[in-house]
């Protein structure tokens, strides 16, 4: 039993975790195991997560959920960009960035990000974090981006990015927001190495005046992707 209350859910029995099929492609990992008669699937809250809140907004997944070096590059990232005076969309636009990497996918993280956070922010704002993805990869010398010395040392020195990259890249350079992307990975590269602690509500009025964030909470209000957020919420779920 949790402090406010609510049931665990399965109490009493040993609950087997699966993971993502996804996860598990070209790992030689075996398929999960039945539970025996005293075991189930995994359903609902794990008790090994912190509980999330009953209406959960956009801080408590970083609080509770994302992987906490994706939560420290976040806040990193969007501190950066409002040191560096830009808009508030831009902050929060590298305040999202990188969200699916936190605890949801890693493959092609700025089209998934985008998708999640679509319903709920301007569309220059999910322009932005969709399309910083193919843009890192390519410099702009206008802003001072150079291609990052951490891909060259992660993919190795013969990479190439791919054809559908190449072609989102040259989307996004004619575009109005190219700008609002490139920013993005402007103050991306330079936040990895940066364990400063930063407090989460330097952020919070910009999030409310910019995030629309629904009363029935993320995940149940019904919008395209609230089974994403969801997905966040129980991600042990076995369906």
């Amino acid at each position: 039993m949790q402090d406010d209350g609510r049931p665990w859910p399965q109490a009493g029995r040993k609950r087997v975790i699966a993971l993502p099929s996804v996860a598990r492609l070209g790992t030689g990992m075996p398929e999960p195991v039945p539970p025996g008669p005293d075991g189930v699937m995994m359903m609902g809250d794990n008790p090994a997560l912190p509980r999330m809140p009953e209406k959960p907004q956009l801080l408590d997944f970083y609080r509770l959920r994302l992987l906490e070096g994706t939560v420290q590059h976040l806040f990193n990232s969007a501190k950066l960009a409002l040191e560096a005076g830009q808009a508030e969309p831009i902050i929060l636009a590298c305040l999202l960035h990188d969200i699916s990497l936190g605890a949801l996918v890693r493959t092609d993280h700025g089209y998934w990000s985008a998708q999640l956070i679509a319903p709920y922010v301007s569309e220059e704002v999910a322009f932005a974090v969709r399309y910083h993805q193919a843009l890192r990869y390519f410099p702009d010398e206008s802003v001072g981006y150079a291609y990052p010395e951490t891909y060259t040392r992660f993919f190795g020195e013969d990479y190439v990015p791919p054809d559908y990259i190449r072609r989102e890249a040259e989307i996004a350079r004619a575009h109005k927001w190219y700008m609002s992307a490139r920013f993005i990975t402007l103050h991306d590269v330079y936040a990895f190495d940066n364990k400063e602690p930063i407090d989460p509500a330097l952020f919070a009025d910009i999030i409310g005046r910019h995030f629309r964030t629904p009363p029935e909470g993320l995940g149940f209000d019904n919008s395209p992707t609230a089974h994403m957020w969801r997905t966040l919420i129980w991600p042990n779920n076995f369906l």
